[in-house]
């Protein structure tokens, strides 16, 4: 490739299920601060959001100081449950596989997450991918999505034009970010929102499974940009 080229994916239900973990932690934290139980659909919803805007989002009613305590809550909840013995927040099938596809043709690859840097320090350890990455950005770091801030900075700290970024992800936030940071959006299926809210929010592409994502990152580079 002539020139550098990056594929920047999200994180929870993109490249791990941590739907169970996510929603334990907060309706732990719901208790915590004695609001009663999230319903799951509800929690689901905002995955991808930093913490404290998707509290806002969850409790629209509340103070930003609250907001910002029942976010506490929540990574206190979330630290105790990684320390359970079978706590589990799977790969999703065939990520491996596709990162190495992607490595082996030249592509730089990052992360671009409303988890925390402890938070995806700990995702890294559990599943061996340190060094992976070349860039890293998260919400401790950046406005969260869908501002275009973190595929901005990915951008500049890996010499890549824009229109050679590819944003992976599975929420209407992750497409609605690439679109304004001028990045390709690449929607999956298999993640939180639905396949005609990723489309509406500027998805060029929804994808079913990881299969050939070097072929198709290939292509997409270059498409026309979606109206």
């Amino acid at each position: 490739m002539s020139e550098p080229r990056l594929v920047v994916f999200d994180v929870d239900g993109t490249l791990i299920d941590s739907e169970h973990n996510i929603v334990a932690a907060m309706t732990e934290a719901w208790s915590h601060m004695e609001l009663g139980v999230p319903e799951p659909s509800d929690v689901r919803r905002i995955i991808g959001l930093s913490l404290v805007e998707a509290c806002s989002v969850l409790l629209p009613w509340a103070t930003h100081e609250m907001h910002r305590q029942v976010a506490e809550a929540y990574k206190e909840a979330f630290r105790g449950l990684r320390l359970l013995p079978d706590n589990e927040e799977p790969l999703f099938p065939g990520v491996l596989e596709a990162l190495d596809a992607l490595d082996q043709a030249g592509w730089l690859l990052g992360l671009a997450t409303g988890k925390s840097r402890r938070g995806v320090q700990a995702m890294l350890d559990m599943h061996d991918l340190h060094g992976r990455f070349l860039t890293i950005q998260t919400a401790d770091d950046n406005p969260g999505k869908p501002n275009p801030a973190m595929l901005v900075r990915a951008a500049a700290e890996c010499g890549v034009e824009p229109a050679n970024m590819i944003m992976v992800g599975d929420t209407a936030y992750d497409m609605m970010m690439a679109k304004s940071a001028k990045a390709i959006g690449l929607g999956v299926s298999w993640g939180y929102h639905a396949i005609d809210e990723l489309q509406g929010a500027g998805a060029h592409l929804v994808i079913d499974d990881f299969d050939n994502l070097t072929e198709v990152a290939a292509r997409l580079i270059g498409a026309p940009e979606c109206g």
